[in-house]
């Protein structure tokens, strides 16, 4: 991270008395700020190496390193007013620039409003703004607030740090192998996995935006009940940010700085922190040693060689006799080399994300194809659309519904946008839900799911095709046959479900129990059947049989989707014939 990782702590070195002194100062001649937590030290909570602070310490950072730049020891000008003042005005080291301390003041209200209880002051963030990232590198954020690059910690590999390996897939922070703390409030991913948070409105919980981890940080000191106006429970609220005492008196003279007062500057023209990090410890001076420089431009003893007295180094064993019983030093095998870790990609370069990238409602009709295509947009570790993601679609359920091609599952690279688009899906013919998932990435694959459904086909409207009186006599059939035609936004409607029901009049056409018939497979009398249009949207009714009750009758056709007939069915006695009378035959009567 350039020269500002040079800079930064390396976890677990015990207090310097250089820093010691300079905090010694700044109480004395500031006034003094809250006391530590009753039975706190001033000497670290954790080694070097990461024999602790590891992730069951849950440090908000994963103790990674920090600055330990003390404050001014002056006061900066108009204490407790001057956060208002113009951006000339003040110390330098008591500016903030403009987004950072618009952020920590934002994340200050949003806590009171949701945690009154807190009592979270703002300078307390500004404080650890501070040590965590010298306020967001100076203010080198872009107008919403986000970092141009990643601030990144040092892999927490346990060499010289905590050992934390990858939580995130490299998602946060560019490394699939170990974890790195993240952003200006410097997160570890596991912890802003639970504590991220949407301070600006753009919907992401990045923690490279300063707004949002400064809100994250504010609701983590919050954490457990904490009232930060009481000495107690805010010096264990930094703790559980960093667990050093020495990085507690390090926020603490900031906290107490800032509360005497700031100013706002420009953004980008922050003060950086330019002492060292907490340096390795060094033996004390002894007599006639020497000193050498520190990275931080200070002097630490180095001890001076012992003088040697004449014939006191004692010459080492000689190579062993034979059969004296005595053998040789074991020679000590060098040690192995340890390889070097795979250099991780960078964010840019490293699949963070996969979001739905506007498919609408997934419902086609049996047999139809889907309006809406499933579509999906990859992102990069920084949010931003990231191309040649392969993106593998999968379709799951019952329905027979398939992509275009007839396969259950398709691949497809991202594309500049980041957008990846599946092929159009072919319902099957059962209805029913079925579901589609989008998948991309392989160390830590992320997934999408999208419900979708089939419908059954549907018609809007059914009519005869022919007005021909229906008649039949009791106890026979009817000589003609019930045909009609289903269509669906006049359309012909095929393969619709059509129920036909004998009803009679009543209160919505209710069934009848006498009356014409159908017959069920064993010649049954049956009122009721379920029937399907053909491929023209034609349905032909099997025969209908008439009972021995005379009368008007009605069959009710309805179809899925709405539409519907009432068919009027007549049972009568055919009309008797009576015979013409003949007149007789006059017959000639014979003349007397």
């Amino acid at each position: 991270m350039a020269a500002h990782i040079r800079r930064r702590l390396r976890k677990g070195a015990t207090t310097t008395a250089v820093a010691a002194a300079a905090v010694a100062a700044l109480a004395a001649s500031q006034a003094p700020a809250a006391p530590l937590a009753e039975g706190s030290t001033g000497g670290d909570q954790q080694t070097a190496g990461g024999e602790s602070g590891g992730p069951e310490d849950g440090a908000a950072t994963g103790n990674s390193p920090y600055y330990t730049d003390l404050p001014p020891l002056v006061t900066p000008n108009r204490p407790g007013s001057s956060s208002n003042l113009p951006a000339a005005t003040g110390s330098a080291e008591a500016g903030i620039p403009a987004s950072v301390l618009a952020a920590y003041k934002q994340a200050e209200r949003t806590v009171a409003t949701t945690d009154p209880a807190c009592r979270l002051p703002w300078q307390l963030l500004a404080a650890i703004g501070k040590v965590e990232s010298g306020q967001a590198r100076g203010g080198q954020v872009d107008a919403n607030g986000t970092t141009p690059t990643p601030i990144l910690g040092p892999a927490l590999n346990g060499q010289g740090f905590a050992l934390i390996k990858d939580t995130d897939g490299g998602a946060y922070d560019g490394d699939a192998v170990h974890d790195r703390a993240v952003g200006p409030m410097q997160f570890i991913p596991s912890t802003w996995a639970t504590w991220g948070q949407d301070a600006n409105g753009d919907g992401r919980k990045d923690p490279n935006n300063i707004y949002d981890a400064a809100l994250a940080a504010g609701r983590y000191l919050c954490a457990g009940g904490r009232n930060l106006a009481v000495a107690a429970d805010l010096d264990r609220a930094v703790l559980s940010y960093n667990q050093s005492t020495e990085y507690l008196r390090t926020v603490r003279s900031w906290f107490a700085y800032y509360q005497r007062g700031t100013h706002e500057v420009p953004d980008g023209s922050g003060v950086l922190p330019t002492a060292p990090s907490t340096p390795s410890p060094s033996p004390g001076p002894r007599p006639g040693g020497t000193t050498s420089p520190t990275p931080g431009g200070t002097t630490s003893p180095q001890p001076s060689p012992s003088p040697s007295k004449p014939g006191a180094t004692k010459p080492g064993p000689g190579p062993s006799k034979p059969g004296d019983g005595t053998t040789g030093p074991t020679p000590t095998p060098p040690p192995r080399p340890t390889p070097p870790p795979k250099p991780s990609p960078p964010p840019a370069e490293t699949f963070g994300s996969l979001e739905n990238a506007g498919t609408g409602p997934l419902t086609a009709t049996a047999g139809g194809t889907f309006d809406q295509r499933v579509s999906v947009r990859a992102r990069n570790a920084l949010g931003a659309p990231m191309a040649k993601v392969p993106v593998t679609f999968t379709v799951t359920g019952t329905t027979g519904t398939l992509f275009e091609g007839g396969k259950k599952t398709v691949t497809v690279v991202s594309n500049a946008d980041g957008t990846a688009t599946a092929p159009a899906l072919k319902a099957g013919e059962k209805t029913g839900e079925f579901t589609v998932t989008a998948t991309a990435g392989t160390t830590r694959p992320r997934t999408l799911t999208y419900a979708a459904s089939v419908t059954a086909r549907q018609a809007d409207k059914i009519v005869r095709t022919d007005d021909k009186a229906l008649v039949a006599a009791p106890g026979e059939k009817f000589a003609d046959a019930v045909t009609a035609k289903a269509t669906h936004k006049g359309a012909a409607a095929a393969g619709v479900a059509v129920t036909a029901t004998m009803v009679k009049d009543g209160p919505g056409l209710i069934g009848n129990d006498k009356g014409p018939y159908f017959k069920d497979a064993d010649g049954k009398p049956l009122r009721t059947l379920d029937l399907t249009t053909d491929a023209d949207g034609l349905l032909q009714l099997p025969e209908i049989f008439a009972d021995e009750n005379p009368g008007t009758y009605k069959l009710r056709l309805t179809t899925e989707g709405g539409g519907s007939v009432v068919i009027e069915l007549t049972v009568q006695a055919p009309e008797e014939t009576v015979p013409e009378e003949t007149a007789p035959e006059e017959t000639e009567t014979p003349e007397a």
